[in-house]
Formats: structure tokens, sequence, C-alpha cells
């Protein structure tokens, strides 16, 4: 499926709308969701990450296995999400494990008020298929900003698909995308990987997963 630079993409202030509506429902993405975040845990080497930062954290569900099961006990972790909803939700999910966490509601846009070098892990799980050509272009220009060096990129989202049944799957779901966004939360298939530099990244990790038909795809990147 060829990437398009057309496709009509949600406001920030209509995907507010959409996710301060959804709020803890999108938990129920989990039955697909979780193979690919699977894989970030596997080779995101969170073990050794000190500081991390998480783009669109949703109701924090994923922050909430990396701080339980993943990172060290002094490891930070910053996380933003343009949905008051989904920030309130998360800051109640994380409670436990203040005051390392800092949750915050950004305005949607892709710039950063991070500081350079100041991260050792990238993740955005399910968001960039959310954004415009531009915008995910812009914070994956961020990402190598607010990492340092040797940090990892860690993405995942939906994907076009890479058998019959998952590509179908991207097809139907780019439809309803083209028809209406927001009846998809805003969300389309794209090709993750081809938004990553060829300079200034090594990917460590590529793959794509298609649980019930849903395909994803992710990729772990080195700062180099």
């Amino acid at each position: 499926m060829a990437r398009s630079r057309n496709a009509r993409t949600l406001a920030p202030d209509q995907a507010r709308r959409v996710y301060d509506r959804i709020g803890s429902l999108q938990d129920s993405q989990a039955f697909y969701e979780d193979r690919a975040t699977d894989l970030l845990v596997e080779y995101g080497e969170f073990a050794s990450a000190r500081r991390v930062f998480e783009f669109g954290c949703g109701t924090g569900r994923f922050a909430a296995r990396l701080l339980a099961q993943e990172l060290p006990f002094e490891a930070a972790y910053d996380a933003v999400d343009l949905s008051p909803n989904m920030v309130r939700l998360a800051k109640e999910r994380l409670a436990p494990f203040a005051p390392r966490v800092r949750v915050e509601v950004s305005d949607g846009g892709p710039s950063l008020d991070e500081p350079s070098d100041s991260f050792d892990r990238f993740v955005s799980t399910y968001v960039l298929d959310l954004l415009s050509e531009e915008d995910i272009a812009a914070v994956v220009g961020e990402a190598p900003r607010i990492l340092g060096p040797g940090g990892l990129l860690c993405l995942s989202s939906l994907s076009t698909g890479s058998g019959a049944a998952s590509r179908l799957t991207a097809r139907l779901w780019s439809l309803v995308h083209r028809l209406s966004p927001s009846l998809v939360g805003g969300c389309r298939p794209l090709d993750i990987a081809d938004h990553l530099p060829t300079k200034g990244w090594k990917i460590r990790h590529h793959a794509r997963v298609a649980p019930f038909a849903i395909p994803s795809e992710v990729v772990v990147a080195e700062r180099v």
C-alpha cells in the first residue's frame, strides 16, 4: 500500500475531543496492540534505561507495565498526551510510581519542550498513525534531539500489513479513515519505518505482526 502524503487527519482539537470521549475504552485495543508492545519491551532494553519519554501516553497502560516490570527502580518517566481525560487516567494509574513520573497535557503539536540529550528512551505507541505526514516527520525529528547518544527510539503503529488477511484489514481501515477519520480514532495504517531518516539512526529491530488480522509495525532504532 503506497504511503499517501494527502491523508486527511484529525486536527489536534478534533483528536482531543475524540480521545477525551474514548477515555478508558482505549485499553480495549490491547488484544492487538500487546503483540507489538511486547516486542518493544523485548528489544527496547528498558532494564538499562534511566529516563524515558513517552509521546502520547494514553491511559498510561504501557508506562505502568514498564515501571512495574522493566525499568530500574530509580528510572524517571516523563509523558505527554493531548487529551486531558487521558492524562487524568494516566496520572491515576501511575500514582503508585510517584514522584518519579511526570504526565502533562500537550498542545498536540510535534514540538517538545524537553531539554536536549536528556532521555535514553523515546517511546510512542499507536500515536504516529494519528498524525499528519508533516507532524510525523517533526516528531521523529525531535526524538534524536532529546535522546542522548545511543538512546533508543521505540515505536509501534498500525501498519499496511504483510499478508493477505492483514492487507485486507488495512485497506478496509484506510477506507473508513478516508470517509471519516474519527470513526477509527483518527488512526490509519502506515509504513512507519519509511518515516525514519536513513541518517542518524541504526535500526535495531523491525517487525510486522498481525494478531486477529489487525496489522502493526514495530521499530526500535538507535541514535547514532
